[in-house]
């Protein structure tokens, strides 16, 4: 009873001295407890990305240069059900919205027809628009604009009249409001689809509750580093939400393989103390490569220079970090503490008994698995052909995908702000979006200048898309801002080849050897992310592929499997890529699905999904590979050990990866077209990795490549030696009866 490797030595202590280990994770997860409360204070709105984007070059030199902030707006529209805005009636009621904008502490006018302002009732005179100017600027608008939605929400409950608004403040509160609620509705969806599952899988309410209790701990855990590491570095607000969706679903799995493995043990009759070693030996080592390998895959985000990906893939390594701790040291010594008692409360009709002796090595064969497992090894090559040639296929279709950011059109269809911003951009014309032009010169009034801002002023002007023009000058001279209004959405393609022209036409046409010119505002800002994701995704995929195939080279002694890995993990993703776009870009599916369509796709999933998806599908692969190698170390048979690494596994990997499903598709079922984008390709992958990749292709390919699959280079012996599973203790002798799940100690 020794622990013949770390994670099986951690299995032992913590069994041993389970009283101190239990009580050591309680004083952790109370401290957890009230240091994660204070992740609110370190995260941020803002990407505050560190690399030389034109946009944010020119957003710097504004806030540098003029030190008066532009004070945030609320377009205020009000629409009349009867009558125009000259009913008394009607011009009453905006006069009443009008006072009670005015009277709130952080309005700082308004205006209105009421009071004389042109150009603020549509040509119908059916609908009317109230400017309402904020004390802050766009970035603090959220803060105060809670007092302004509530007299927006009580005028529009009045009879007769469709009240909303729309705005930087409106905008923002209305996205998190619903963010909040699919991510809170998707971690609700995600557990108690994980705990069913686990009812199947175990039959019995305590073992199930045990990954989700882990899976939990690891959060909290997550959560308060997080908060901690927030003080020496900025985090995305959304980080507790990537935390809580991979800890759910790398908790959960990683649990569920090691209670899975004792009661394996346990089937072979081993003691409590054996079991727990040898889960430990093997399921709890596999569970530490495969932490290792997520971790690896999740670094891609940690090189960009956004806040967002940093956050993201910090916030995930921290919670797989978490979770392996919890899976190799709090949960030998709850089942230490246990034992059998973990499978209390049975399922009736699906509850089993823990099989001891003879009988456990015969419990998965002539079962589903079992037939599927003959199907696919009997027929490789066409099980290779047929499944790999549908998955490139399907694959395919990513190379049309359209990346950017789908604005406000992301919002439901019967979203208040969507509506306002569509009647305020159709019927009044512009004013909502502008595009910032920034002159950096010694001196931006000189002749030489001037006349370029003038002949920039006229290509303006001879554009469709661009509308007002306004020149602002730094109190030093030393910059100029052009700000020219937007014609349309800021999200569409006509705004990116006005963005085009204007970069490369006008401003080269009118400024070259002049001055230097950078423009911002919401289209800039989203063609330069999209393009700086471009330039570091091959960085990120080398990244991750390379050191992928390393880890999986130096644990199985193989430059074979390994490459075969990377190969089939970008394959799952590729096709997670192509189902994207089919959906989403092309609509197909997407009213049976229940998503909008969607002309892009958003601009950071790509590489959001690409690290999350290849250290996720790393944990089915390196349990399935594991289970092979363990086999073929003890019989040198390749194709018996592929059978039995497939029957062995194939069962428990369907279920975490149902767990997986359930967790991500949570998250697809809100409003917000960026979460269903997430969610369905997330959920989408596991079900590829899951079934095709390593119940159908792993298995085929391996047993094409027979022998050949553990090839290693004598010249490569040098490399230091990392067994995925460790030995088994050996099958105590049949016992004469059955022992129930629910025996006691």
């Amino acid at each position: 009873m020794n622990g013949n490797n770390i994670t099986g030595k951690l299995a032992l202590f913590s069994a041993r001295r389970r009283w101190i280990v239990l009580s050591a994770w309680v004083v952790i997860l109370v401290a957890a407890f009230f240091v994660a409360g204070g992740i609110g204070d370190v995260t941020t709105n803002d990407d505050g990305s560190s690399s030389q984007l034109e946009s944010d070059i020119a957003e710097r030199l504004i806030s540098e240069h003029i030190s008066v902030d532009e004070l945030s707006q609320e377009f205020v529209l009000v629409e009349f059900e009867s009558g125009t805005s000259d009913y008394a009636a009607n011009e009453a009621f905006v006069a009443a919205l009008v006072a009670d904008l005015a009277a709130l502490e952080d309005v700082s006018g308004v205006e209105s027809y009421v009071d004389g302002s042109e150009g603020l009732v549509t040509a119908d005179r059916n609908a009317a628009l109230v400017l309402t100017t904020l004390t802050v600027p766009d970035e603090d608008a959220q803060d105060v604009i809670e007092p302004l939605l509530t007299i927006v929400e009580e005028a529009n409950s009045t009879a007769g009249y469709r009240v909303s608004t729309i705005g930087q403040g409106s905008v923002e509160t209305e996205f998190n409001a619903l963010a909040n609620e699919t991510l809170a509705k998707g971690e609700m969806i995600g557990i108690a689809f994980a705990l069913v599952i686990l009812l199947v899988v175990f039959g019995a309410a305590v073992a199930a509750g045990l990954p989700i209790l882990l899976a939990i701990s690891s959060i909290f855990v997550a959560v308060a580093l997080s908060a901690i590491v927030g003080r020496v570095m900025d985090l995305d607000t959304f980080v507790v939400q990537i935390i809580t969706m991979i800890g759910l679903a790398v908790g959960i799995d990683y649990s569920l393989f090691i209670v899975k493995r004792f009661g394996e043990e346990i089937g072979k009759g081993l003691d409590k103390m054996d079991a727990i070693v040898a889960a430990g030996n093997s399921a709890g080592r596999t569970v530490m490569v495969s932490g290792v390998a997520v971790m690896i895959a999740l670094t891609g985000m940690l090189i960009m220079p956004s806040v967002t990906f940093r956050s993201f893939g910090l916030g995930a390594i921290l919670v797989v970090i978490a979770a392996v701790a919890a899976a190799t040291t709090l949960l030998p010594a709850i089942i230490s503490l246990m034992n059998r008692r973990i499978y209390w409360l049975r399922i009736p009709l699906i509850g089993r008994k823990i099989v001891v002796g003879e009988e456990s090595s015969k419990a998965n064969e002539n079962g589903v698995w079992d037939k599927i497992t003959n199907a696919v090894t009997a027929r490789p090559l066409i099980s290779v052909i047929v499944t790999g040639g549908a998955l490139i296929a399907v694959s395919a279709a990513a190379f049309t995908m359209n990346l950017g950011s789908s604005g406000l059109s992301s919002l439901p269809e019967d979203s208040p702000s969507r509506h306002a911003y569509e009647m305020v951009l159709a019927e009044f014309g512009d004013g909502l979006i502008t595009s910032n032009i920034v002159i950096d010169a010694q001196d931006v009034t000189m002749a030489a200048v001037t006349g370029a801002i003038a002949q920039l002023e006229a290509d303006l002007a001879s554009d469709s898309f661009y509308g007002d023009v306004e020149v602002v000058v730094a109190p030093n001279n030393d910059l100029a801002i052009v700000r020219a209004v937007l014609m349309g959405d800021f999200a569409t393609k006509d705004a990116e080849d006005a963005l085009a022209r204007l970069r490369d036409e006008y401003v080269p046409a009118a400024f070259t050897g002049l001055a230097d010119v950078y423009v911002s505002g919401n289209t800039a800002e989203t063609v330069d992310n999209v393009n700086l994701i471009k330039a570091w995704l091959p960085l990120v995929f080398g990244l991750v592929l390379g050191s992928s195939f390393l880890l999986l080279m130096i644990v199985f002694r193989s430059i074979v499997v390994p490459i075969k890995a990377v190969v089939m993990n970008v394959l799952s993703v590729g096709a997670a890529y192509g189902l994207l776009v089919l959906v989403f870009q092309h609509g197909v599916g997407t009213e049976l699905l229940g998503f909008q369509e969607s002309p892009v796709i958003e601009s950071w999933l790509p590489l959001f999904l690409f690290s999350i998806l290849f250290g996720l599908s790393m944990d089915y692969h390196v349990f399935l590979l594991s289970r092979i190698k363990e086999h073929y170390d003890l019989t040198g048979d390749n194709r018996a050990s592929v059978a039995f690494g497939l029957r062995s596994t194939a069962g428990i990997i369907t279920g975490a990866a149902l767990i997986m499903v359930g967790v991500f598709g949570g998250f697809a079922i809100g409003d917000l077209v960026m979460f269903q984008q997430m969610g369905f390709g997330l959920a989408a992958a596991v079900i590829i990795d899951a079934t095709l990749i390593r119940s159908v292709l792993v298995p085929a390919s391996m047993v094409l490549l027979g022998d050949k699959n553990w090839y290693f280079p004598s010249w490569l012996e040098w490399l230091p030696r990392i067994d995925v599973e460790g030995e088994s203790l050996p099958a105590a002798p049949a016992m004469p009866q059955l022992a129930p799940a629910g025996a006691a100690e």
